[in-house]
């Protein structure tokens, strides 16, 4: 796919995504007064009387009778109060809008902060949650509180605005309309008290409303409108694949942590918005990371990193010790043409050797675009760390320097005294290195200079002087210096490497862990057990998680109050983290992400750490995120295997009953045939018929009741037998009486057969359930007398196995089982025409000699007959307690 076309493909993707979500339109003016609220409810005047929808969430009037007149007539969703310190607040009710649902909601000042206590911290957090339900909304929204130009209208006007809104979300942008009002005509307004009381009047022209801040106010506002024009028409163009609009490419925008960070990112916003190109800021850990201001640098990324996803940009954190190199690379794999970094500090040394950040990327990044961006108050700050550079060290570094090169020196004398040691470089080489594998570099720096001032103090002559006497000697204390200085370096980029690997490391374990623990799980309680565990112990926080409406651990869910239960429920419904470290309900303890797995919600997590912790590090909100994705997709896995199970279940359900439908349907109909033609021949010519006719008949009736009785008694057993915890009521009986009266039972029913049983004396009690055991040996005669030839007697041999289990085989001389075929005889419903299972009968009667046999610790099995001719049933059961013969 080429590049227009992939552009094509996005632009039509994302109008397909828009389409079930509600539409913004931006009402934008340079400041306040302007008339935005009265454009917005003219626009909604004008709706309305075309039969649209319309109602009012909140417009702020200000007292200005105008404003009045233009809401009047337009419906009003009524505010909800809230108790504040005292005070009660009126805020927008965005639960009673969004169960309003009008078709264009009238929702004003857009970067308005909420009372404490409502669902979101910004209002236009509420809009998105609209947006979302699929509800338009027309909105009012002034230059200054864009994210992305805080920094400039901090600089034009001097103020610094507190109340900002991400750029993203004008993303999600239908129209924007720029309501303009000139300067001076503003300025007269003001005069009128037609924006501000006088007072507020007054000192807003003295402040804000200058006539220079206006025009400067007024080109930014008109600059950001033609920006998004301009991105709809790329857009609209692409989606219909119209060419001659070449898009721009990646911009990447690397941050120090150094004082800077924020101001970097809006300027590569800006960039990037300007060529319509993504964007994303990386910082690198390097190992001056690792010194004293360590905190107070990763809280700085932190902000930065969130100002970027709220502006639309990507993050990560990369690792290295070449910086040039490693943003080049980076640059290489999102394909960026701009590399936008801070300026560097002044270091001389640095800048003669061409060492500088700036100095490498220009040398080695011959094809991007290099942008430097700089602000006043970091070049104050770099002057300022000119003049305290010996107190920004701090105090441990020039300590542990000092006691290593004190270390070193007492080291070198001993072993000059006592070992006879000539070349006591290498005793102070050592310390450097020690140094350098515990510290950054500017101590290993600081080190080496010391140990080569002392080694030459001490240990060259003349000694205790800094004069080297001879060429040898100035030779040897330069090459010391410098493989000092070089050792100390790559000691220092090693030790950055391993913090580095030690760091990936342990997010790799972590993962593969909780991959490994997850394998095992075999349902979703597993599943949700196994991950809280994980989640725990990996992150030292307190873990929840709810996935279908269950939720795990059961111990953790009476921590959650009422707020927290609220927070989870509304990052489960819009699949967006909520609660701590956030800006929606963040007066929850508990922060919550959702479990979803392409596209798919499945449930939420939450996580609590202590009280203390007040921030969250991006390495592990990263790894919180990894581990959530990980268990989303074994509860997804879990929760197809179970629908699996359930279908297969299902579909051997309805196999079963399709088969003991056509069981019953033909088994069942043949008796009661049989009995209605006979008792309606009794009932039409008894009187005509003679004796033994009747009798015939009458023995006819009785004989098919007999053999409906069996049938129907089979399936009262199966189904008795297929209840879970059947109790078998035991009593120790003979198996002669056990083999007779199953015997005598079948002579009832099937008069030519005849049983040979073969028990030998002294066999012991057994302790069984008599009925249900009489019953399989009756079953598994009558299924050999079906098959035996008229005549042919049916064998049972009862014996002791050397196991001490009891045996009995019931063998007959029918035609006998393929060998292929006896395991499947014991199934439900099988039955075939040839070996012992003919086509009459239900096909349940092995299946409940199996049954009760097997209740009984037992086993059947079907085997070939003596001589190979018919087929033997083997019972085995086990005795129970020995018990004397003959004795209960």
């Amino acid at each position: 796919m080429g590049a227009e076309q992939a552009a094509q493909a996005n632009a039509l993707i994302g109008a397909l995504q828009r389409e079930g979500a509600g539409r913004l339109t931006l009402f934008l003016g340079a400041s306040p007064g302007v008339g935005k609220t009265c454009a917005m409810l003219a626009r909604a005047r004008e709706l309305l009387r075309q039969g649209q929808d319309v109602a009012i969430g909140i417009v702020e009037t200000h007292g200005r009778a105008e404003t009045q007149a233009l809401a009047e007539g337009l419906p009003l969703v009524p505010r909800r109060s809230i108790d504040y310190q005292g005070r009660r607040l009126d805020e927008m009710d965005l639960d009673a809008l969004l169960a309003r649902r009008p078709a264009v909601a009238l929702v004003d000042e857009l970067a308005h902060r909420n009372a404490p206590g409502s669902r979101h911290d910004r209002r236009w957090q509420d809009v998105e949650e609209l947006l979302d339900a699929g509800i338009d909304v027309y909105t009012t929204l002034n230059i200054q509180h864009l994210e992305s130009l805080n920094d400039v209208v901090h600089q034009i006007t001097g103020i610094r605005v507190a109340e900002t809104v991400p750029d993203a979300l004008l993303e999600r942008l239908r129209d924007i309309r720029l309501v303009d009002l000139p300067p001076r005509e503003l300025i007269e307004r003001l005069h009128q008290g037609k924006v501000y009381l006088p007072d507020q009047a007054g000192q807003a022209l003295q402040a804000f409303f200058s006539p220079s801040n206006l025009t400067a106010l007024r080109e930014l506002a008109m600059q950001t409108v033609a920006d998004h024009v301009d991105a709809d028409l790329r857009e609209t163009r692409s989606a219909r694949g119209l060419g001659g609009i070449a898009l721009q490419r990646h911009v990447l925008v690397a941050i120090d942590g150094q004082g800077q960070s924020e101001y970097l990112v809006r300027a590569g916003a800006r960039l990037a918005e300007r060529r319509g190109a993504p964007w994303s800021v990386v910082c690198v850990e390097t190992p001056r990371s690792l010194g004293r201001a360590r905190q107070e640098r990763q809280r700085e990324i932190d902000k930065a990193f969130a100002l970027a996803r709220n502006l639309g940009g990507g993050t990560e954190i990369l690792h290295g010790a070449d910086v040039a190199q490693v943003l080049l690379d980076a640059a290489a794999a999102r394909g960026a043409r701009s590399i936008v970094i801070g300026r560097t500090r002044e270091r001389p040394v640095a800048r003669i050797f061409n060492r500088t950040l700036t100095q490498q990327l220009l040398r080695r990044g011959a094809r991007y675009e290099l942008t430097i961006v700089s602000t006043p108050q970091a070049r104050q700050r770099a002057r300022l760390r000119h003049g305290v550079n010996a107190e920004a060290l701090g105090w441990r570094a020039p300590l542990r320097a000092l006691l290593a090169t004190a270390g070193a020196a007492a080291a070198a004398a001993l072993g000059q005294r006592f070992l006879g040691l000539e070349d006591l470089s290498m005793v102070f080489l050592l310390a450097v290195l020690l140094v350098a594998a515990r510290s950054r570099l500017a101590t290993a720096v600081a080190t080496a200079v010391l140990c080569f001032f002392a080694y030459d103090f001490f240990f060259l002559d003349p000694l205790l002087t800094l004069a080297i006497g001879s060429h040898g000697g100035v030779a040897t204390a330069a090459m010391f210096l410098a493989t000092a200085l070089i050792a100390g370096r790559l000691a220092s980029q090693l030790r950055q490497q391993v913090v580095a690997l030690r760091a990936a490391n342990a997010h790799a374990t972590a993962l593969q862990s909780l991959g490994q623990q997850l394998s095992k799980a075999a349902d979703l309680g597993q599943v949700m057990a196994a991950g809280a565990a994980a989640l725990q112990s990996t992150l030292q926080a307190r873990a929840w998680i709810r996935i279908q409406g269950a939720a795990e651990p059961a111990a953790n869910a009476a921590l959650l109050d009422d707020k927290d239960l609220a927070a989870a429920d509304w990052t489960e419904r819009h699949g967006q983290a909520s609660g701590r470290y956030t800006d929606t309900l963040s007066q929850s303890a508990w922060w919550f992400l959702p479990v979803r797995s392409d596209q798919q919600q499945l449930g939420v997590a939450g996580l609590q750490w202590p009280a203390g912790m007040a921030r969250l590090g991006f390495e592990q909100r990263r790894l919180a995120e990894s581990m959530v994705e990980d268990i989303a997709q074994a509860a997804l896995r879990a929760r197809l295997v179970a629908d699996l199970e359930a279908a297969r279940v299902s579909a051997e359900t309805e196999r079963l009953r399709s088969a003991l439908l056509s069981s019953v349907s033909h088994d069942l109909r043949s008796p009661l045939s049989a009995m209605i033609g006979a008792a309606g021949s009794l009932s039409s010519y008894g009187k005509d018929m003679g004796e033994d006719d009747r009798h015939s008949l009458l023995q006819t009736i009785r004989l098919e009741g007999e053999r409906l009785d069996r049938y129907i008694q089979n399936l009262l057993d199966m189904t008795r037998l297929g209840q879970q915890g059947l109790a078998l009521e035991r009593d120790w009986i003979g198996v002669d009486e056990l083999v007779g009266s199953a015997a005598r039972r079948l002579q009832r029913y099937v008069g030519h057969a005849r049983v040979e049983a073969e028990i030998p004396d002294g066999l012991p009690l057994a302790h069984v359930h008599p009925a249900l055991v009489e019953q399989a040996l009756f079953n598994v005669l009558e299924n050999a007398a079906k098959f035996s030839p008229p005549g042919a007697a049916i064998r049972v041999l009862a014996r002791s196995t050397e196991a001490g289990l009891l045996q009995i085989d019931v063998c007959d001389q029918g035609p006998g089982i393929p060998e292929d075929e006896r395991h499947r005889i014991f199934d439900m419903f099988y039955s075939v025409e040839r070996g012992d299972r003919g086509q009459q009968g239900t096909g349940l009667g092995l299946t409940i000699v199996q049954a009760i046999i097997g209740a009984h610790l037992g086993s059947v099995e079907a085997l070939p007959g003596p001589q190979g001719r018919g087929t033997t049933i083997r019972l085995t059961l086990p005795w129970g307690e020995p018990t004397a013969p003959g004795k209960h």
